[in-house]
């Protein structure tokens, strides 16, 4: 005869409304947020795969180009807390549809730029408004999804992310190859369109979200008590520093493989991102590592193949690059989506703007390693690239041993006779 307990458990079980794999609109849910995420890792780094033929129109170095990339990542960090406060007015889903909206409609003029610096402007417009995208993501799954289930549905959003950015830069890349660069980001304007009406059908309405007020001071101490959080603050430090390795591969790789000795042509180098079908698989199987290894044993195995794969990308054989490529794109995308979804699930209030911060740091990161790599690039070639990449990597090893030490110590001061 079951116990009171489980009584009790299956009672709240069956209370809790909130979506898991299964019940009605789950489904309709991941489809929709796969299809945004696709559309944002699009649109964000359309121009990625495109920099040497944009280095070459405009007669730009490859730092210089390198800021179509990094001018919406950069514009993408700053603005995604003051939206994601929006959100907390207005709700997640109405922050989303009218995020997506907007960078669509600016996708639409890219292609039209005149110069280089209107090009990299109306990327930090798109940036911006991509802004309210990611952060009210994770805060509306956190407020929707069932705890148990939350780990799987961020890893699908991210698989989403990583779909995008490889389709993104393969599409530009085999189009510029047959009609030129600008044809290219029109066609991944097009394709995003198509995300962001399938997002808006399928999206469910938020059943969990309760509208608060716009107060700065409140907002102000949420943020305050978020970086006084020492957890938190090394899921951000850990955010940053893989999406500068990140960041500086993926945004130099382009130059490095239209060089001798690989001299390979624009479509080719854009199908080189077929890799990003790595990062989903891994993001998918980022609950799975967490629940066999922990999060800092998952972060490990994520920061080893990280390493692992810009150590073999620096051979002049490109099926060892393309090998070096292949664990770069898988450590990444699980470290990623084992950081972010221990925010979700660490801050207890203030869900959109502790997500906001780590997209923040994230995004920041991108920025810096796609200008730091491109500027070691130019000084150092592609080794140059590499150090960058790893310094990063050891910088997420020494954030993760220091929070394990701190766990020791947090742990004996509770239990002190147990040492």
């Amino acid at each position: 005869m079951p116990s009171a307990s489980t009584k009790a458990a299956a009672t709240t079980a069956s209370a809790d409304t909130r979506l898991a794999p299964g019940a009605p609109g789950h489904r309709r849910m991941s489809l929709a947020l796969f299809a945004a995420g696709l559309a944002a890792f699009a649109l964000l780094y359309s121009t990625q795969a495109l920099l040497p033929a944009i280095s070459a129109e405009f007669g730009a170095t490859a730092s210089a180009a390198s800021w179509t990339v990094s001018a919406a990542t950069g514009a993408l960090a700053l603005c995604v807390l003051p939206l994601s406060a929006l959100s907390e007015r207005f709700g997640r889903r109405t922050m989303m549809i009218a995020s997506l909206t907007i960078a669509v409609a600016v996708a639409l003029l890219v292609p039209l730029a005149p110069n280089l610096e209107s090009l990299i402007a109306l990327r930090a417009i798109q940036g911006a408004a991509l802004a309210g995208l990611p952060a009210s993501a994770m805060a509306y799954l956190a407020e929707e999804v069932r705890p148990k289930a939350l780990v799987a549905a961020i890893g699908l959003f991210v698989a989403g992310n990583s779909i995008g950015g490889m389709s993104g830069r393969l599409v530009t890349g085999w189009v510029a190859q047959m009609w030129g660069w600008r044809a290219g980001l029109a066609a991944v304007g097009l394709t995003s369109l198509v995300c962001a009406l399938a997002f808006r059908a399928l999206l469910p309405k938020a059943r969990h979200f309760t509208p608060g007020t716009l107060n700065p001071k409140a907002l102000a101490r949420t943020v305050r008590g978020h970086l006084a959080d020492p957890l938190l603050m090394r899921l951000y430090v850990i955010g940053a520093l893989f999406m500068t390795v990140f960041g500086a591969v993926y945004t130099v790789i382009g130059y490095r493989l239209v060089e001798a000795p690989f001299s390979l042509p624009q479509g080719v180098i854009g199908s080189i991102f077929l890799i990003y079908l790595v990062g989903t698989v891994a993001s998918a199987a980022a609950g799975r590592l967490v629940g066999r290894l922990g999060r800092r044993g998952a972060l490990y195995l994520a920061v080893s193949t990280t390493a692992a794969g810009l150590l073999f990308s620096l051979s002049d054989s490109l099926a060892l690059v393309l090998v070096g490529l292949v664990l770069i794109t898988a450590g990444f995308f699980a470290g990623h989506a084992v950081a972010s979804s221990s925010v979700s699930r660490t801050a207890k209030t203030g869900r959109a703007q502790a997500s906001a911060l780590y997209q923040s740091a994230y995004y920041l990161g991108s920025s810096a390693g796609g200008t730091l790599g491109a500027i070691a690039f130019h000084a150092g070639g592609w080794a140059g690239t590499v150090l960058i990449g790893l310094v990063a990597v050891l910088g997420v090893v020494s954030v993760t041993l220091y929070g394990s030490h701190s766990a020791r110590v947090a742990e004996r001061r509770l239990h002190p006779a147990a040492v």
